[in-house]
């Protein structure tokens, strides 16, 4: 059987394109799915453009998101039929991923896809919104609507405008900080009630505490904006952070911690444990599904993958793109 996907070589250059292949170049994992539709994340950008720290070996697929239909399977957990959901693990990273019409995986990497939720609007959320999604739910273990405003860093981007949404949808004030003043009316439109400038929570003086103003931050973007984030937090306040597009590193004192009592959480979407993961679907699929999000979001073939992640890559791409391997 021949089908479609997206393939990138590196040998003697960089080199993205839409191959026809057959069923056989898969691994020898136990579940063969139809992928309905993927999406695009920051990661499948870099794995595109061939940074082996993503992806080791390369030709190579990426698509670190699928959802589709079980084919074939040799695991009696999963039924040919069966509408599943794959994020994270390694999907498209060191394994053949989701920007194909095929993919095989194991059997522990599937989520069964909620019966409120169809294939589109799972992807419409994807590693993205659900690595938001995550984010949320610890903002409102720890933080009270009351306590005050919740900044949502990188608001442009997967992950922030979908924590945006979320968090307005369940009664936070939100405010967006994004380096992209024409995006304003962007931020606005997904929930938040005002936007900030990436400069206006970049502190670069050195101090050690700066002046309170967030009940809770959600961190997409790493760098000294999270430094900035915990140093302005206010006492007994939660910080998430789950990227690191401005950078790996950041400097800051105990004092934040131990004056301000502000507590730090990290947000690791590839291997959390499938019983949260159904539960985290769960509440996306109903609680916190956003109304009208899935007519804002653009779909795209296989063909339009390679411009949608230089966009990404160059920081200009916007909310969510999902991918329909078959269009």
């Amino acid at each position: 059987m021949n089908f479609r996907a997206f393939r990138v070589t590196i040998a003697p250059e960089l080199v993205q394109s839409v191959e026809s292949l057959d069923v056989s170049i898969l691994p020898s994992h136990p579940v063969l799915i139809k992928v309905h539709y993927s999406s695009l994340n920051y990661k499948d950008a870099l794995s595109a453009s061939g940074n082996k720290g993503v992806t080791k070996n390369y030709p190579h697929t990426p698509g670190i998101d699928a959802a589709g239909v079980v084919v074939e399977s040799q695991d009696p957990r999963w039924r040919t039929g069966d509408r599943v959901l794959i994020t994270g693990f390694d999907l498209g990273m060191n394994t053949f991923g989701g920007f194909s019409e095929y993919i095989r995986v194991p059997s522990e990497w599937i989520v069964k896809c909620p019966e409120a939720l169809d294939l589109r609007e799972a992807m419409c959320f994807g590693t993205a919104g659900f690595t938001a999604a995550l984010s949320v739910a610890k903002i409102i273990e720890n933080v009270p609507i009351e306590a005050g405003e919740i900044l949502v860093t990188g608001a442009t981007g997967g992950v922030g405008s979908v924590a945006i949404a979320i968090l307005s949808k369940l009664g936070y004030s939100v405010v967006g900080a994004s380096g992209k003043p024409e995006t304003e009316w962007f931020i606005k439109s997904i929930g938040a009630k005002r936007m900030v400038l990436r400069s206006e929570v970049d502190d670069l003086s050195g101090k050690p505490l700066l002046k309170p103003l967030w009940a809770g931050v959600i961190d997409t973007v790493g760098g000294n904006l999270l430094a900035t984030a915990i140093k302005s937090t206010q006492y007994g306040g939660h910080v998430t952070t789950c990227g690191n597009v401005s950078g790996h590193e950041f400097t800051t004192s105990v004092y934040p911690f131990i004056l301000n009592g502000i507590t730090l959480h990290g947000i690791d979407s590839v291997k959390c444990d499938l019983s949260k993961r159904e539960k985290i679907w769960q509440l996306i699929a109903t609680e916190w599904k956003i109304k009208g999000f899935p007519e804002a979001v653009l779909e795209i073939g296989l063909d339009g993958i390679k411009e949608q992640l230089d966009l990404m890559l160059a920081g200009k791409h916007l909310g969510r793109t999902i991918v329909n391997p078959s269009k």
